[in-house]
């Protein structure tokens, strides 16, 4: 399935410069994942806290752009300067959830907007992100398969971060547009399970 992951080989290309600057200077690779992650936490941690200040909810799409860029970052300090390894596997994925949840469910807190909903959302995405890191255990490689992986719902709640902040976007849409994530969600999990399946075989 189409999934904006599949861009990530040309973006790695724009990031490379960055990479080697970032690598001269000493940063590691599990130095940038827990810094994004960290990051990730304090802005959900505002949105929640002010969540009635529906503007702030523009710092979404900013930080998703900048988070992708470092979770490319991270990845390619670890593959191309011999920065692998058991902890910094861990930290990639176990970062990426709390950072997601974290963005995701202060949504749940806009008037209007059903709870459940952003709840089940961020139920769907852990779901997804574990069936992909189980492909190794059965003897697949790491599913990202779409049409809902990270990449594409950081893209998804940037685009519903913007019609928050700028009005743009009432409960009823938003509502709506959470059950399509959700949805595509679950269709990502199936796909991701199937693939893996297939793969084994």
């Amino acid at each position: 399935m189409p999934s904006i992951y599949q861009l990530k080989p040309r973006f790695q290309a724009l990031l490379r410069p960055t990479v080697q600057r970032l690598h001269q200077r000493g940063v590691s690779a599990n130095q940038v994942t827990l810094s994004a992650a960290i990051v990730s936490l304090l802005l959900g941690l505002l949105l929640a806290w002010l969540a009635q200040v529906t503007w702030l909810f523009i710092l979404i799409p900013l930080w998703m752009l900048l988070r992708m860029a470092l979770n490319a970052v991270d990845g390619m300090l670890a593959r191309e300067f011999g920065q692998q390894s058991t902890l910094g596997a861990y930290l990639n994925e176990l970062c990426d959830l709390v950072a997601d949840a974290a963005l995701y469910l202060p949504f749940a807190l806009l008037p209007g907007v059903a709870p459940a909903l952003v709840v089940l959302v961020v139920l769907a995405a852990v779901i997804s992100e574990y069936a992909g890191v189980m492909g190794p255990l059965t003897g697949a490689s790491r599913r990202y398969d779409g049409p809902m992986g990270k990449s594409d719902r950081a893209f998804a709640f940037g685009v519903l971060g913007t019609g928050v902040a700028l009005d743009l976007l009432p409960a009823s849409w938003i509502n709506g547009l959470l059950l399509v994530i959700l949805l595509l969600s679950l269709y990502t999990l199936y796909n991701r399970v199937r693939h893996g399946l297939a793969e084994t075989r």
